[in-house]
């Protein structure tokens, strides 16, 4: 769809909307059941279902609520807050997600906490269906400013609940974390407490495009989620497609992250690249809260938010911020970052600060036609060719001491387009993917969790479109470039042109022989079959055609920042390699 288009319609706020699709057909999910408020018991607590809350404008959603069967009053409240319909509750979820049976109840929301463990421990639950979604009324918006005015609004209602204590805290993944952002970002008096795990905070940068890149694979999935209204929603796939730059479209879906004050503990992961790990991080570094704690896991992000252990820390959390019980995080490390070794060994620092300090980074140069990369400058120039859309090229980097590098880093390339073998001319773009990875010292490779299914990820993703290559100097720093992205400048074929490409944060440790490569080729590292049903993200519009020669040494320096420092024991200091 585009502006021109005759068949798009829209909303007033100028979003491309679509009527609803049938919420009683959806496939993959349970059937809607009739709209009917009623009270169904589940044991030792009870469900109130479609319960109807009228917000400002009039508009009614419906919720449902989960307490203990014999409380009456004084409850602390958890909202969650997601587009997956309120009765989408199930005791597992996909095969491979390394959820283990009992983990969850039947009654538990798509990335919602689990009413029955929650009850049981003195909480109420409430489920929402947001506006214009499922049952409820009003046209459907995904984020933005009518969300934050109804998660405040339903806050609010939750609080003033003659069964409440007046304290509100938000807990879930994804969506359910993005939603706690946006609504503590507004500051409804009765939100006590956060937990968000795992939500994209850039809707640019994060969610639609990567490096300028068009992401394929997850945003068709997000804008069916959003499509099961009896009225219209928002047409989430098709504003991306006629934004194809950074424009306000994502600018006004985003919370002010600054204004967040109120107590988070905030859980982001290594292994969600390309959807989540880069703007659950950045979360944490910008809201204002003084009381706010960061962990960072290496782990499938379902498996860890269903964790037995990880549900028994979030309570610890909740129970001193809503209800007043125990010390809670206050003797936490305020910091804490899971280094992977291998899927099965992992170690943890909260010696270290997030954002890390950069002061203390360093450069590896590459020299792409020996794969080298050194910690000394390459003094000869040298280049290598590649087919842009098949090949690649790699450069690695071999420790002599164990060493842990975490943080983002900065890969400096310097390209140049020309005729392929094959006669395919020169492009005036190129989409570059930058991976680093892990090697054994007997040359296998290293694999861990990625997203929330998968085995096979690398140590960092990255990604460029070199049209993109524009940067805010102001915004970048050695380990991060950031590009404003609110232009396209076509590359000329023939000229060797700097690119900085962002990989993603991460923390791995290298052991003693053992090494760091980079790979730059120009397509997905990880396949996955489009036919797939799990959530997976994917770039298949690419504008990649004839061959790349990759330059460096002398005055074109190719080169990797990152922060490398001696390993450290668990929760030991390590210092600067």
């Amino acid at each position: 769809m585009t502006a021109n288009d005759e068949t798009v319609t829209r909303g007033p706020d100028g979003v491309i909307d679509r009527p609803g699709a049938d919420p009683t057909n959806a496939p993959g999910k349970p059937p809607l059941p009739p709209l009917r408020h009623e009270i169904i018991e589940h044991g030792d607590f009870v469900q109130e279902k479609d319960v109807a809350l009228q917000l400002r404008d009039g508009v009614t959603i419906y919720l449902d609520l989960y307490r203990p069967r014999d409380v009456t009053g004084d409850l602390p409240v958890l909202l969650a807050w997601g587009p997956y319909g309120k009765h989408n509750t199930k005791a597992q979820l996909w095969p491979g997600a390394g959820i283990e049976d009992g983990w969850m109840s039947e009654r538990t929301g798509f990335e919602a906490p689990d009413p029955a463990y929650w009850c049981a421990h003195g909480y109420a639950i409430a489920n929402v269906d947001p506006r214009g979604l499922w049952n409820s009324e009003g046209e459907g918006r995904h984020n933005g400013p009518q969300e934050a005015a109804d998660l405040y609004d339903t806050i609010e209602w939750l609080g003033a609940a003659d069964w409440s204590n007046g304290k509100v805290g938000m807990l879930g993944v994804s969506y359910l974390a993005g939603a706690q952002f946006i609504a503590a970002a507004m500051k409804p008096p009765s939100l006590a407490a956060i937990s968000p795990w795992e939500c994209f905070t850039d809707w640019y940068r994060e969610f639609a495009f990567h490096g300028g890149i068009p992401e394929t694979g997850f945003i068709p999935r997000a804008s069916a989620n959003m499509a099961f209204s009896r009225t219209r929603t928002e047409d989430t796939a098709a504003n991306v497609a006629e934004n194809p730059l950074l424009t306000d479209y994502y600018r006004t879906k985003e919370a002010v992250l600054e204004d967040i004050e109120v107590p988070a503990y905030v859980v982001a992961s290594w292994s969600d690249h390309g959807l989540h790990s880069r703007g659950t991080l950045e979360a944490f570094a910008r809201i204002s809260s003084t009381e706010k704690w960061l962990e960072v896991h290496g782990q499938k992000k379902w498996a860890e938010f269903y964790r037995p252990e990880r549900v028994e820390r979030q309570r610890e959390f909740f129970d001193h911020y809503l209800r007043g019980i125990g010390d809670g995080p206050r003797d936490w490390p305020r910091v804490r970052l899971e280094v992977r070794d291998t899927a099965e060994a992992r170690t943890h620092r909260s010696d270290l600060p997030w954002p890390v300090d950069e002061s203390r980074s360093m450069r590896m140069h590459a020299d792409f036609a020996n794969g080298l990369l050194s910690e000394e400058p390459v003094a000869a120039a040298s280049s290598i060719d590649i087919d842009s859309q098949t090949g690649e090229a790699t450069v690695r980097f071999t420790f002599d001491e164990d060493t842990d590098v975490v943080g983002p880093m900065r890969l400096r390339l310097w390209l140049e387009t020309i005729d392929g073998a094959d006669g395919m001319p020169a492009a005036t773009d190129a989409d570059v993917f930058a991976v680093a990875r892990k090697f054994r010292a007997d040359g296998s490779e290293v694999r861990w969790a990625i997203g929330a299914l998968f085995d096979d990820g690398p140590v960092a993703l990255g990604w460029l479109r070199a049209s993109h290559r524009a940067l805010d100097e102001s915004a970048s720093s050695e380990l991060r470039p950031v590009h404003p992205h609110d232009a396209e400048v076509p590359l000329e074929p023939g000229v060797p042109t700097p690119l900085d490409i962002e990989l993603w944060p991460s923390a791995t440790r290298f052991h003693a022989g053992e090494q760091l490569a980079i790979t730059v080729l120009g397509h997905d590292f990880l396949y996955r079959d489009p036919d797939m049903m799990s959530p997976v993200t994917r770039h298949t519009d690419l504008r990649n055609r004839g061959a790349w020669r990759l330059h460096s040494g002398g005055e074109r320096d190719a080169h990797l920042a990152l922060l490398a420092m001696l390993a450290g024991n668990d929760d030991e200091a390590g210092q600067q390699a």
